[in-house]
């Protein structure tokens, strides 16, 4: 099994809850919940999800795994 899937799934297991803890903090401070919830829970999930897997990506190929 190739680890790097392991990596993958982990990482957006914890991006899930992360992006709905930040949400929920974001939703807290302003006092009432948004309109278009779902839109700003996958624009946050997208943003961080594009900065981890970089950065997932870029460890593992300086650890010199092999990687397509």
């Amino acid at each position: 099994m190739n680890l790097e899937v392991v990596y993958y799934t982990l990482m957006a297991a914890g991006l899930y809850f992360i992006s709905d803890w930040i949400l929920d903090r974001w939703e807290v401070s302003r006092g009432e919940r948004f309109k278009n919830r779902s839109i700003i829970f996958f624009l946050i999930i997208l943003t961080l999800a594009f900065i981890s897997f970089s950065l997932v990506k870029y460890v593992l190929r300086t650890s010199g795994a092999t990687l397509p």
